[in-house]
């Protein structure tokens, strides 16, 4: 059998691939990768599409037996990894020999990271997804003794590396205004626009709670407010006005009100955010924000040519004789007893 038995596994690792579009008039919200950026960075270290599914580890990974050879790329939040006790790079593809054993421990910095495979996991279709929905429990989670299928793997590369930016520390997030953005008046929103907010406790594939200090964010007549359509990236405010940014897994209606809603290229920000993470939101106009997703769009398509060796091959250095290659050298006639 191609693929990894899972000896260990972490509480909230799912496999994900892009999710299941069109289904909310059925109620069930689209799932898929909570970092897709992290899949793209996957395709290109592997050198494949960015539709194949991935391992989603939310904090902690597991412990992963080969069963034949496999190659690896290892993406999003950076976790503590090692190949039978070898330390492993992360942003970078490898090649595991059968019977090696990967160890994934926790992560380092934010939230999400994702391990792929040549192939990608080839677990069942379930409405045209391998991803599995928590809230729903459609799909299989993974789960300690399981055996994760691995598909045909068409190349061979491995030994690449790819440099990412930060975008598991907060930072400054934008937002488009909505239809239920003008029943906040425009001292909420311009006190929401200048609040620094944090990444709070509660957090699960559906949202993100925000904290701040100081009075909530409450809109006019929100207890009129009938359920309406939601999306990832709506900000939601409960009844004493705490924000939720919504994830993968959201609800598909909801009668909360909604200030704005996150551009898609900056969920990354909210979703990797470790709790106590600063968040700042600004609100964008439709221009800014077509040109904010086109550009996120032109550097996943750019990522598989900004991928480089792992190790440079001395071969390919052209100027290698610049380099201080020996250092810290003695006399080979010296007294040894200065080496004691």
């Amino acid at each position: 059998m191609t693929g990894f038995l899972v000896h260990k596994i972490g509480p909230a690792c799912t496999i994900q691939d892009q999710g299941r579009p069109g289904y909310l008039d059925k109620g069930l919200s689209r799932s898929g990768a909570a970092d897709p950026l992290a899949l793209a960075e996957g395709a290109s270290l592997l050198k494949q599409a960015p539709a194949l599914a991935a391992l989603e580890m939310a904090g902690l990974g597991g412990v992963f037996e080969a069963e034949s050879d496999i190659r690896i790329a290892l993406t999003g939040t950076q976790m503590q990894v090692d190949l039978d006790g070898a330390i492993l790079a992360w942003n970078a593809s490898h090649q595991i020999k059968t019977g090696q054993r990967l160890t994934i421990g926790p992560a380092r910095n934010g939230v999400y990271g994702y391990l792929h495979v040549g192939g990608g996991f080839d677990t069942p279709f379930t409405l045209g997804s391998r991803s599995f929905h928590l809230a729903t429990r459609i799909g299989a989670p993974v789960e300690s003794g399981d055996r994760l299928p691995v598909g045909p793997d068409k190349t061979s590369i491995t030994g690449v590396c790819l440099d990412v930016s930060d975008r598991f520390s907060g930072g400054m997030v934008r937002v488009l205004r909505g239809l239920q953005t003008p029943l906040f008046p425009q001292p909420v929103q311009e006190r929401f626009e200048s609040t620094v907010f944090l990444r709070g406790q509660r957090a699960n594939r559906m949202g993100v709670e925000m904290t701040s200090s100081g009075d909530g964010f409450v809109a006019n007549g929100q207890l009129n407010i009938l359920s309406e359509v939601i999306i990832p990236g709506d900000i939601q405010m409960t009844g004493d006005g705490k924000p939720y940014v919504l994830l993968p897994e959201c609800q598909t209606t909801g009668g909360y009100p909604r200030i704005g809603t996150v551009l898609p290229c900056d969920m990354a920000l909210i979703a990797q955010a470790p709790a106590g993470a600063e968040i700042r939101f600004r609100f964008v106009d439709m221009d800014e924000a077509i040109a904010a997703q086109k550009a996120f769009a032109a550097t996943c398509a750019a990522l598989s040519g900004n991928v480089r060796p792992l190790f440079r091959d001395v071969a390919d250095i052209s100027d290698l004789l610049t380099y201080q290659l020996v250092s810290g050298a003695i006399s080979a006639t010296g007294d040894m007893e200065d080496w004691g």
